[in-house]
């Protein structure tokens, strides 16, 4: 995994060692697991299974976790735990295909079944466990959430049942002398009611985590690791507008001052009036050094006759570099490079099983610099995920307009027009969009709202204002709710609300003469929604 074998990555302070593993089996909603996890308050990263042991005993865990996946425990070819997992003497949970192979490592058997179970189903609980308690009790019924073709039929020796399903006789199963524990459901997902419950006894009951990782720990621990790589060398950073860049700026100058130096490339991309929002609070309200370098013209002109998306990215991407590089030689270079990569960009831009978890995003630098940059890279959110990082935003007492802001594609608005992107197209977009946000704010809406945006459709409408007709642009708009990005619900707009935003847009955009809704969910482990 591209520069995520650094065991002295984690930062937390006074909780070393309260920290948890999960290896990935190339499930779609192995994050998840980590959400959960962090949300307790206790530390932990997701590897891939195929680990090297001595890096598991190295990071010392308090306790493994392993994921689903999408291979047959039944292939002989299908992954494994390392021996590593079972001789480290910590807890160990078993979740759906973790729970098949924890099971035929020991000596039990799995085997296809005639009865798989995707979905919401029932369990009985067979005995009491650590880690029902407080949760479930014997006797009881729960609902949880399955997805599984094959199940286990003997369990390992040492193990019992604890919980079963129609489909899954060893729905839970638990060896509680060796502190093992396998579910045949996931846990993880919001579908599995006292899912989170149940993980919490697993982490804090069973493996002893006190729950102390706070973003305030995070703040002192990273930003003495920040001051400890770079002594007295200097930081460019790359402000972009959005959430990641910046609050990974403010703790970097909160770390070194005056050596941190930031480049705002401003593609011409951005949401009305944002640009000058990023110079003002950069400049007025942080006094952080900043370069403004104005490129519209510049990925304009690249970017003309281009309709492709992916196509667009790499331009962009490849611009963005370029123009980067000119401002960084004209302030004489230096010798690291600051970037708002967060977690899931490592997760999602590394493939661990070439299951379902393969790379989806291709817009992320994560892999590194180009040689010829010489610089070494400084990611302090590396480990984070997007709702930590607002909270660490706070923590540094950033405004809320930038701590809440949407999330917004790197590409900005050159995706969001499904066609060839000009001028005259981001600035149709623009009002539209404003008028949105607009709407959605004066409604007290917006921070109930993780994402919306208009998007500029490549086809044009024939309608009829007042005693003209016309032959205009449509516009989709997109709302959605979400927690971590992974999965997302379309906001129940009423129609009076959309009517409005309809209304405005029509009557305040000369250009575009219809609005449309896009009513669209993203179930897990689907490619990101922009």
């Amino acid at each position: 995994m591209a520069d995520h074998d650094r065991t002295d990555s984690l930062a937390v302070s006074g909780a070393e060692s309260d920290k948890i593993l999960i290896l990935d089996f190339g499930s779609q909603v192995t994050q998840l697991i980590a959400r959960r996890v962090r949300e307790s308050g206790v530390y932990c990263e997701i590897w891939p299974f195929s680990v090297d042991p001595a890096r598991i005993r190295a990071f010392a865990p308090r306790g493994i976790i392993l994921s689903g996946g999408p291979a047959s425990v039944t292939e002989e070819a299908s992954p494994r735990a390392p021996a590593a997992v079972f001789d480290a003497g910590v807890p160990v949970l078993g979740i759906c295909y973790g729970q098949q192979t924890l099971c035929a490592q020991l000596g039990g058997q799995v085997e296809r079944s005639d009865h798989r179970e995707f979905g919401r189903a029932e369990i009985e609980i067979v005995e009491d466990s650590p880690l029902f308690q407080g949760v479930w009790q014997k006797g009881g019924r729960a609902t949880v959430w399955m997805s599984h073709g094959d199940r286990v039929t003997r369990l390992p020796p040492g193990f019992r049942i604890a919980a079963a399903s129609e489909a899954a006789p060893f729905a839970v199963c638990a060896d509680e002398a060796r502190h093992y524990y396998g579910t045949m459901f996931h846990p993880e997902v919001v579908h599995t009611p006292e899912g989170a419950a149940l993980l919490r006894n697993f982490t804090h009951r069973i493996a002893g985590c006190s729950g102390s990782w706070t973003m305030a720990a995070f703040r002192a621990a990273e930003i003495a690791k920040i001051r400890a790589r770079v002594g007295e060398g200097r930081v460019l950073c790359g402000l972009s507008g959005g959430v990641d860049s910046a609050v990974a700026a403010v703790l970097i100058h909160e770390a070194i001052g005056d050596q941190l130096t930031c480049i705002f490339v401003d593609h011409g991309l951005l949401r009305a009036g944002e640009a000058a929002q990023v110079v003002k609070t950069f400049r007025d309200r942080f006094n952080i050094r900043l370069v403004h370098r104005d490129a519209s013209e510049l990925f304009l002109g690249a970017l003309a006759g281009v309709t492709d998306p992916e196509a667009k990215r790499k331009i962009i991407g490849r611009l963005f570099i370029e123009v980067f590089e000119e401002e960084a030689h004209r302030l004489g270079g230096a010798d690291f490079l600051a970037q708002g990569t967060l977690y899931p960009d490592v997760i999602e831009s590394v493939s661990f099983t070439g299951g379902p978890s393969v790379t989806i995003k291709s817009h992320h630098n994560v892999g590194g610099l180009p040689e010829r940059m010489r610089m070494q890279l400084v990611e302090p959110l590396r480990e984070l995920f997007k709702d930590e990082v607002r909270a660490l935003g706070h923590e540094l007492g950033m405004p809320a307009d930038i701590v809440g802001r949407h999330p917004f594609p790197g590409p900005g608005l050159a995706i969001r027009i499904l066609g060839a992107v000009t001028r005259e197209a981001c600035e149709l977009l623009r009002r539209a969009d404003a008028i949105f946000i607009d709407e959605i704010r004066a409604a007290g809406l917006y921070d109930r709202i993780w994402q919306a945006f208009t998007v500029l459709l490549p086809v044009r409408s024939v309608g009829v204002m007042g005693d003209g007709r016309t032959y205009d642009q449509v516009c989709a708009l997109r709302a959605v709710t979400s927690t971590d990005g992974m999965t997302a619900d379309v906001y129940p707009f009423d129609m009076a609300f959309l009517t409005r935003v309809a209304s405005r847009i029509v009557n305040e955009v000369r250009g575009i003469s219809r609005v449309t809704y896009d009513l669209t969910s993203k179930p897990p482990g689907t490619i990101e929604w922009e």
